[in-house]
């Protein structure tokens, strides 16, 4: 995997993870007002494969909020 797959991955895993509608219109505007679109990105089979896999999460309900997820990493780190 190259590196702009491994920083192209690691955004979409954090916009996973995103549940803040305002923040996420932000990011929309920012990524619409800028010149990445100039060129047509190309998914790999496996983000696409990832991604399916996250839509049929999302489908069948199979999500966790944001600030649960906070929660148990500071429940763990408590732990350790």
């Amino acid at each position: 995997m190259t590196q702009i797959d491994i920083i192209r991955n690691g955004i979409i895993d954090k916009l996973l993870t995103i549940t803040d509608k305002n923040y996420l219109s932000s990011i929309l505007n920012l990524l619409d007002n800028s010149n990445v679109h100039s060129e047509k990105i190309k998914l790999t089979k496996e983000q696409k494969t990832m991604l399916q896999f996250s839509l049929n999460d999302i489908k069948n309900g199979d999500i966790i909020s944001n600030e649960d997820v906070l929660k148990s990493d500071l429940e763990w780190l408590k732990g350790k």
